[in-house]
């Protein structure tokens, strides 16, 4: 018997042809494993990876090496999955919207809009604000509820059923959503309880060459040798080795050492941007008084966003102070029956106790206020791009503490027009495309906006919100004779768009893959 010595480079470059014909040819064993599946009938690499208890990349070098030997041919092609959105699982595991809603109305009957979150969480059913609007929409349109003078009530209960059947077919879509009937996935898909994710699919068909060699059975298995020890010289082993060899021409991996948190990054752009246009950066306390955070800025104290459910308060410090106590009387005043506003007030009697109590600032509307209580009538433009905090709960699109963009402009002959035209101006400078507007409320703004940009896979979703302050809000602070257009807006909804994400948490996420992954924030007016 002859022993034939077999260098790997010979078999990976198909130079040597003695090996073959007298001894076959000699496969490291992962490789012959793979040949042993794919001549089996399994083609797809997910497959084949799973046979072999190893994820995907692990085995591509593999299949380059066996085709490049002329041994298998390789094939890919895209395909389209959905899969459940964090919201959606959630919806799963504790209902939809409408059916908790409608849990509630069952358990208690009839209920004021602003008092359904306040009920819901005493019979311990979870309803977020926007959960109730959503639930509220849907049971609407079955007709199963009406709305009357602010009173929710039951109207028809014979369409409960037809709810409730339609309820559980979009969770078992959420669940399954390649069974899912179209009609099922289109609205899950809306109501972006699915996101769409594109996946490759790699399959491999062996070519006759290796369907020969394995019939004649001139494939074997070996063990690849990569790095050369004393002990393999000593036992001998190298005689029957295949030795991995050395390339030179192969291109070491790039490695990363550091790069600039992308979202930093990108609210570092924006603020030159708003430099750009004429803005100064302006700061504020995120330990605040409910005056500056809520009754400077017309808000009811019984409005439901003061409520523990939407307001982080602070608790074991005692309450706020504030020494200017003409701005107390007037806001005092403003609240109760209007003062010299025209307008009539909220009609309650107005509690300093309670404007004085800490918080976590919900909005930087509120060193906005500061900043027009500090500096009165003029001309200027201010901005403040900080952190505000709310009781969310975490989801893709929500998050407790997030960024605000908020700002104002002020002057004589600054009027509504001159609002829409920013909202244009910085979106078309940020590469977001079309802003559409539509009416909005807001109790210290009038005319009021909502902006909407479109997200590539979240659809239209809210960024620029704002309208021009109330006299309510202006005279106060002793601004008589200027205008004031104000904007907040949800940065970390435009960075979504920008860094080509779809999940909120992404944008802090600490993960170094995540970050590799990210979009580098390419703004075409900040780089000229």
């Amino acid at each position: 018997m002859v022993n034939v010595f077999i260098c790997y480079y010979c078999i990976t470059h198909g130079c040597c042809d003695a090996p073959i014909s007298l001894n076959g040819l000699v496969l490291p064993e992962r490789q012959f494993k793979i040949v042993e599946l794919l001549v089996k009938g399994i083609k797809d690499v997910d497959s084949i990876a799973l046979e072999m208890g190893v994820n995907r990349s692990d085995i591509m070098r593999d299949l380059a090496e066996l085709q490049s030997k002329n041994l298998l041919i390789t094939s890919s092609r895209e395909y389209e999955i959905f899969v459940p959105t964090e919201e959606g699982l959630r919806y799963v595991k504790i209902g939809l919207p409408e059916e908790r809603l409608l849990k509630v109305l069952e358990k208690i009957g009839d209920v004021s809009l602003d008092k359904i979150g306040e009920l819901a969480k005493q019979i311990d059913v979870e309803l977020k604000e926007e959960e109730i609007k959503i639930g509220i929409i849907h049971l609407l349109r079955y007709g199963i509820v009406k709305v009357e003078k602010g009173i929710l009530s039951l109207m028809d209960k014979s369409k409960t059923p037809l709810l409730l059947e339609k309820c559980e077919s979009l969770r078992r879509g959420i669940l399954n959503p390649g069974n899912a009937p179209n009609n099922i996935l289109r609205e899950l898909k809306r109501r972006g309880l699915l996101k769409r994710k594109i996946r490759k699919s790699i399959c491999i068909e062996p070519t006759e060459k290796l369907l020969d060699l394995f019939r004649k059975r001139k494939i074997k298995p070996a063990k690849v040798v990569t790095e050369l020890t004393s002990d393999i010289i000593r036992s001998g082993a190298w005689r029957t080795a295949i030795f991995k060899p050395y390339d030179l021409k192969v291109e070491v991996p790039t490695v990363y050492p550091g790069r600039k948190q992308p979202y930093m990054e990108l609210l570092e752009w924006i603020r030159e941007i708003l430099v750009s246009m004429g803005f100064e950066e302006i700061k504020g306390p995120y330990v605040e008084l409910e005056l500056w955070n809520f009754d400077v800025l017309f808000q009811a104290q019984d409005h439901p966003a003061r409520e523990i459910h939407d307001t982080f308060f602070v608790r074991d410090l005692g309450p706020g102070t504030i020494k200017d106590k003409v701005l107390l009387e007037r806001i005092k005043s403003v609240h109760e029956d209007g003062w010299i506003t025209g307008s009539i007030g909220w009609r309650y009697k107005w509690s300093i106790e309670k404007a004085m109590r800490l918080i976590l600032r919900t909005q930087t509307t509120a060193v906005s206020v500061r900043e027009l209580y500090k500096r009165g009538d003029g001309e200027y433009r201010c901005f403040s791009l900080d952190r505000v905090f709310r009781p969310e709960t975490l989801d893709p699109r929500h998050a407790m503490e997030f960024y605000q963009l908020e700002g104002i402009i002020v002057g004589k002959r600054v009027k509504f027009k001159h609002l829409l035209g920013f909202f244009n101006e910085f979106a078309r400078r940020l590469g977001l495309g079309r802003v559409k507007i539509k009416p909005a409320y807001f109790p210290f703004t009038e005319p009021s906006v909502e902006g909407f940009i479109k997200h590539p896979e979240l659809g239209w979703i809210e960024v620029f919100p704002g309208g021009m302050f109330r006299p309510e809000v202006l005279l106060p602070l002793g601004i008589r004779e200027s205008k004031v257009a104000a904007w907040g807006i949800g940065i970390d909804r435009i960075a979504m768009t920008i860094l080509g994400i779809d999940d909120i948490r992404d944008l802090f996420s600490q993960d170094i893959e995540v970050l590799r992954r990210m979009k580098v924030p390419m703004i075409t007016s900040v780089l000229g």
